[in-house]
Parts: C-alpha cells; structure tokens; sequence
C-alpha cells in the first residue's frame, strides 16, 4: 500500500512557489504552500510599482502547479518534535516534511529616526504604505533614496524618470557588486536622468527627520519623502521556533540545505545559510534554491542521498527607468568581470529576465521537473572557500554575499 507524504512550504515566494511545483512531481506527495498574501508578490518589479509603472504581483493560479493546496495565512511557530506548524489564525497543520523559505526584508534600521521617518520598500505592504505618501508630496518635494545596491539604483531612477527630484544616498559605493566600467555605465544614466549620487566615506547616514537627512560628513539634506533601501534580515520564526540561525536569523543547514537540527527541514532561498556561507540575496539564487530544496526532499523520501549545492551565477541585472538598463556579467562564482551590456539593450535584457523568472515558475507548474538550470555547475569556487574556512585560511571571498546587495 502506497504512504502519502505530507510537505509544507512556508512561504510563497520564488523560492517557496519553485519548490511546491516540484514536489507535484509525484502522486503520493501532498503539497501545502503557506503564505500571507493571496497573490504572487514578483519582487523584483516592486521598484516600478513605487514608479507607478507595474503593479508587481501575479495572480498564484499562474505560477502554482496544480494540486498544491494554498493556505493564506502566517505561520507563528515551527514544533519540529511533534511535526507541525501553528498558523496565525490559531489551527495547526502537520508534516512529514517542511520546506523553509521565508524570504527576506528590510533591516530594523538602527539610524535615529529612520524606522519613524523613512520608508522601507522591501515588501509589497511596505511599497503600498510608501504610495500615498509620494501621492501626497508635491512633484517638486525632494526624494531621497537611501542605499545604492540595485534596489536603491532601481528605485531612484524610477522616480527620476517619472520627473522626481531625487538624490541617490549611497552611503560608500554606487552599486557595489558592479565592476568599475558597470559602475561608471550606471552613473552617467543616473545622471542623464537627473539624480545626485552621494557616494563615499561621509555619505552614510546619521540621522533622519520628518524632513531632512544628515550625513556622516555634517550635511544636512532636504527630504520631503526618505525611502530606505539600505540593509539585509529574515524573519524571525527559525530563531523563534528553536532552531539554529546564522547572527541575521537565517536557518543554518548543510549543503544539501537539510537544517543543522532536523533532516525532515530543508531551507531555501534567502532565508538559508548553508554551511554558514549563503548565497546572494536575488531571485537568481531563490529560484534554484527552491528546486534544490525540492529534490532534497524528493530524495530522503526515496531513501537516497541528497545532492549538494553547486550553484551557478550569470552576474547582477539592473533597470535605471524604463528606457536603461544594465547586465552585469560575472564569473560563475559571483564576482563582476568587466564586460556589461548597457542602455537600451540593457533595459531589454533587463525586461527579458524579469519575464523570464516568473515563466521558469509557470512552466515548472506545467510540467513538475522540467526546471534544471539549478543542476548547472557553479565550478569548484564555493568547494574551495568551504575547504578554506575549514582549515582556518579565510579569503576575501568568503565575506556574506547578501551584504553585496
């Protein structure tokens, strides 16, 4: 007689969608995907959304396989003893095996005044709070966007090109993952399209008002809306529930992304930290997480040994408004080469791979399995930086690679 296995995925974003649509590979596999929101939040479209340019969300009957059950809901704790996880709304819902994949967020800022006084953009609910309060600023109001990683280039270059008056606060580097050349590409867009960039040593931040921004190196700039894009975190329910995290909360696993605690709980996306050396925070590395997570499962169900992580990077993809754009390649082990393609071309590409995310989600929901680009090698890089740090020989490679973005 055939035994059912009960999954949860909590969690409903690249990640968490990539892996419930795998999981319907097989008959006797119940799948429950959990999550707060009724629709498919396409994140990296939430810049536009700030820009009034897309409404970044999808309709989940267009990405979620068939026969994956969805609970809207928010999971509160994870009992990893008795196998279930306690929801919001006060039921349980049980599991042979979990799939972790809470994505991530703002950083609680620690700057005075920035949690009462600036916006953060890092989730849907925060980007609808931030709309009527640009709706209500007049056209000419400053804007000032704080954080030059690709949130904060995207968002500040949206504005801009919708006729905002914006300055770009970087607080060290414009776009710190980009190469030199990709670095000077991006900067003379920013500035066609009108944004002051701050950059360097005095540009951080030190405090923010109801109407103003002060700097490290004693400016003081006028903002009548302060949008903040700075920082990295992870929701909480890992540390909460008892198992081990890395110091940001993430769950800490091995390289089959199986947890330090419990084989039956398996992390993807930006909310894992395997072997303490986590992926970059993008949809580049949730997508194949979230497979990787699936056949993890799919393997322990079956009695096999489960693969490890091998992954591979193409490099870092930025719109700067809807008629620019930048490709940033990169070596399979994510560090910038200097070859970009930029301006319109790069808008297009830019397009092209935004399209192209939630279409590897649909056509995993059309054929479980189908997805393989997680199987692709990311070379030796990532075996060579485990092997180092285990010995005591630390690289300047093996720095946090979500701190990049």
């Amino acid at each position: 007689m055939a035994v059912n296995t009960d999954v949860v995925v909590i969690g409903g974003g690249y990640a968490g969608v990539m892996a419930a649509n795998r999981l319907r590979q097989r008959d006797d596999v119940t799948v429950t995907l959990i999550n707060p929101r009724p629709t498919f939040v396409d994140r990296v479209r939430l810049h536009q959304l700030v820009g009034s340019t897309h409404d970044a969300v999808v309709d989940y009957k267009d990405v979620l396989a068939e026969g994956v059950r969805l609970v809207v809901d928010s999971v509160t704790r994870i009992g990893a003893a008795e196998r279930g996880v306690t929801l919001a709304s006060g039921g349980t819902v049980g599991y042979d095996y979990l799939i972790y994949a809470v994505g991530s967020g703002s950083a609680d800022p620690t700057v005075p005044g920035a949690a009462e006084f600036a916006y953060p953009i890092a989730t849907l609910e925060d980007v609808r709070r931030l709309l009527p309060v640009l709706d209500a600023a007049s056209a000419t109001a400053p804007v000032t966007v704080v954080g030059a990683g690709p949130t904060g280039i995207e968002t500040a270059t949206e504005l801009a090109e919708a006729g905002r008056a914006v300055t770009l606060v970087c607080g060290g580097v414009l776009g710190p993952y980009l190469h030199a050349r990709g670095r000077r590409s991006v900067a003379k867009q920013m500035a066609r399209l009108g944004v002051t960039v701050l950059d360097g040593p005095g540009s951080k931040v030190t405090a923010v008002t109801r109407d103003a921004v002060r700097l490290a190196d004693g400016r003081e700039l006028p903002s009548g809306v302060t949008i903040w894009t700075a920082g990295f975190g992870v929701p909480d329910l890992a540390r909460r529930s008892g198992l081990s995290t890395d110091a940001l909360g993430r769950l800490r696993t091995d390289e089959t992304l199986t947890s330090m605690d419990d084989v039956r709980i398996v992390a993807a996306g930006d909310s894992a930290a395997p072997s303490d050396l986590p992926l970059r925070m993008s949809c580049q590395a949730a997508i194949p997480l979230g497979a990787r997570a699936a056949d993890t499962v799919l393997s322990r169900i079956d009695g096999e040994e489960p693969s490890t992580l091998n992954h591979v990077f193409a490099g870092q993809c930025i719109s700067l408004g809807r008629s620019a754009g930048i490709f940033q390649f990169a070596h399979r082990y994510d560090v910038a080469v200097g070859f970009h393609i930029g301006g319109g071309l790069g808008a297009k590409v830019k397009e092209i791979v935004c399209k192209g995310i939630v279409g590897h989600l649909a056509g995993e929901a059309g054929k479980p399995g189908s997805y393989r680009l997680h199987r692709v090698s990311g070379g030796r890089k990532r075996q060579e930086l485990l092997a180092a740090r285990n010995s005591g020989t630390p690289t300047a490679d093996q720095k946090d690679p979500a701190q990049k973005v």
